[in-house]
Formats: structure tokens, C-alpha cells, sequence
């Protein structure tokens, strides 16, 4: 295992799903508890206790639209829960906040319940989904234990109305190659500046591992995509964001990246706290900050259509071609500004993006 397990907690009604079983097989030297459903470890959310594995059965959707934000453009991406938190630490991660529940968690019953959300795929064949499991964990840093990749991918592949995003900021790919296809599959890297990485990304590999890794995936007839979120204000940043995208030149081919999102930081007020009191060090706080129009923290106007604009004139000015660059809950008068166009709405981008597919592969138009 690259990232540490000290301890397995298994939950009252996870137990007979084959994939506790094949887990505890795999960690057969690790300690082992039972618990009864839900039960309180009294251990605060703040401190994550990202060494315990908790394996369970989820109650909820698995599959269930993004959330999106108040008053703010989104992508119209489908979220596959596979799990929650991750062994990465970045001093940013929403999930410091978002859940009151720590230690890794993985659902068990994920292969019992894709029936339901092959269902809802089946159902509207005139529709794509995008869909993605880095929601509310890293996609891969735990593809080690569970081997969600091969599930989700065949499940996929029964359904041409769909694509898969695997989004990371880890180099663990090497269930990937094993993978029956590469068709409708998208590996997707989280970028930011070395600075940010080192200083904010706490376990998290480098950005020339994570370049050598997507340089892997490309040779290998993977699409790829990157996520420049959360773009962070810090000290000479536009000469180290653009030492990333130097080294995307040095490693990647363009015409194989199907999109590359940008993304200013923004986060619910009460994260302000938690990063505070976990990360003491951090230069996150040093900015100035607003309450958006969806009660998030998000830098000045300005400031987030400079870095836009910034960002953008670099990626295209490497890439040669549209690379599928968009942004992330942003505004259209921020997109207009910052971009020269906007999608105008929710729709619009999600149109934009199915178009992006449609390049890749033949996908019927809605």
C-alpha cells in the first residue's frame, strides 16, 4: 500500500458483500473491528483519521447530478459515489467541512446497486452523461483495494450514451492498463503550481509525477483531461503556473486532452475554521476574500479574471487548438470577460462539453 492503513472498521450490514471480503483478504495483516451502522468513533471530523479504512453499505443514490452552486454556471456532470474522504491532505479540501464523518470510506455495495443507476442512464437514451467518481474522494489513490476501474468501466461500456472521468491527483494507473477498453474513458489530473503542491497538497505526488503519469495514460490510448482547481492567489503565480504548463509541453499531447477546466478557490465560510486549525501554515488565507451570490468565499472579481484570462492565454498558446478549456461555477459575466464568450447558461456549458465528447468519440446528438 503507498498510503497508510492502520486500521479497518467494518460496519454492521457491510460484512457478506464480496468486496469486504476480498478487502480483508487483500489487508489480512491490518487490525479489524466491527461496528454497528453509523456508529460514532468520537473521533472530530477536523482530525479526518485518514489511516482507518470504514467499509459500509450506502444507503443513498449512487448516481446523482452535481449539486452545482446558486447563480453560477454548471457543467451538468453526474456524480458516481463510490466513497468519501481520501488519503491525500490538501489544506484546502472541502471535505474537511462538508462531512462530519472521517476516517476512508469506501461503499461495498457499489456493484449491488449500478443496476439502478444503469436505469436512469437506460432511460434517457437521447442523453449523455458525464460522469465522474472524484467528487467526494480522489478517483484512483485507493484503486489499490477496491478496483472500482474495472467494474465501472465494463458498466460503462454497455452504455453509449455515457463516458467515465477518473479524476486524481495521484500516480496510482497501473489497474488502468488492465482495463477491457479505453473507449469512453477519461483520465483526469487535478494541476496547480509546484509552489501550491508542496506547500498546500499535503501527501500528494508532484506535478512531473503526475505529468509522467498522464504521459503514461496517452501512450496507452487514454483521453486525458486536467483540472486547474483551485487556481490559489500566492507569490510570483503567474510565472509558476506557468512552469505547469511548461512541463504539460514537455509531457503531454494536446490533441489527446478532451478538456481542461479553471477553477478560483471558493469555499462555505465555515472551512475557514477547520483549515485554520489543521493547517496553521497555510498561505490560503493570505487573499481577500467576498461572499459570493452562493455564500461562498471567493476572491474579487478582478482578481479571478485576471488569473481566467492569464491561464487561458497560456494553455491555448501551448496547446495550438482549443484544448476544451471552461470554467468552473463561474458566473457569464465572469466567462465573458475572462474567456471573450460565454455559454451562457447551465445548458449551454453542458452542451459545450457533450460537443467536447462528441470529438472523441461517436456519440449520437441529443
Amino acid at each position: 500500500m503507498k498510503y497508510k492503513i492502520n486500521k479497518i472498521q467494518i460496519e454492521e450490514g457491510a460484512e457478506d458483500y464480496p468486496l469486504t471480503s476480498e478487502i480483508s483478504k487483500n489487508l489480512s495483516n491490518i487490525p479489524t473491528i466491527r461496528l454497528k451502522e453509523g456508529e460514532d468513533t468520537n473521533i472530530k471530523n477536523q482530525d479526518m483519521d485518514k489511516e482507518t479504512l470504514r467499509l459500509l453499505s450506502f444507503k443513498g443514490e449512487f448516481l446523482k447530478p452535481c449539486p452545482g452552486t446558486n447563480n453560477y454556471i454548471c457543467c451538468g456532470y453526474q456524480i458516481l459515489n463510490i466513497g468519501t474522504n481520501c488519503p491525500l491532505d490538501c489544506s484546502y479540501c472541502i471535505l474537511q467541512a462538508y462531512f462530519n464523518k472521517p476516517s476512508l470510506r469506501i461503499f461495498v455495495n457499489l456493484e449491488e446497486e449500478l443496476a439502478a443507476a444503469g436505469e436512469l442512464i437506460d432511460n434517457s437514451p437521447e442523453k449523455l452523461f458525464r460522469i465522474g467518481t472524484g467528487e467526494f474522494t480522489d478517483s484512483l489513490a485507493l484503486e489499490e483495494i477496491h478496483r472500482f476501474s474495472g467494474l465501472l468501466t465494463d458498466f460503462i461500456g454497455k452504455r453509449k450514451n455515457s463516458v467515465i472521468e477518473y479524476k486524481t491527483k495521484t500516480t496510482e494507473i497501473g489497474g488502468l492498463f488492465h482495463l477491457k477498453t479505453r473507449e469512453r474513458v477519461i483520465i483526469s489530473w487535478s494541476l496547480n503550481s509546484s509552489y501550491i503542491v508542496s506547500h498546500e497538497e499535503h501527501k500528494a505526488p508532484s506535478i512531473e509525477q503526475r505529468l509522467t503519469a498522464a504521459k503514461k495514460c496517452q501512450d496507452e490510448g487514454f483521453v486525458t483531461g486536467f483540472h486547474f482547481d483551485p487556481l490559489i492567489l500566492h507569490v510570483n503565480w503567474k510565472d509558476r503556473y506557468k512552469k505547469t504548463i511548461d512541463l504539460m509541453d514537455k509531457y503531454l499531447d494536446p490533441s489527446k486532452i478532451i478538456w481542461i477546466s479553471m477553477g478560483c478557490i471558493r469555499f462555505m465560510p465555515a472551512l475557514k475554521s477547520v483549515i485554520l486549525k489543521r493547517h496553521p501554515d497555510t498561505i490560503i488565507m493570505d487573499g481577500e476574500f467576498i461572499q459570493g451570490l452562493d455564500g461562498k468565499l471567493r476572491y474579487f472579481k478582478p482578481v479571478r479574471m485576471e488569473m481566467y484570462s492569464f491561464l487561458k492565454k497560456q494553455l491555448e498558446g501551448w496547446a495550438g487548438h482549443n484544448p476544451g478549456i471552461y470554467l468552473c461555477m463561474e458566473s457569464d459575466e465572469i466567462w465573458r470577460k475572462s474567456f471573450g464568450w460565454s455559454p451562457v447558461n447551465s445548458d449551454g456549458l453542458s452542451d459545450y462539453l457533450d460537443g467536447r465528447v462528441r470529438l472523441f468519440w461517436d456519440i449520437g446528438k441529443r
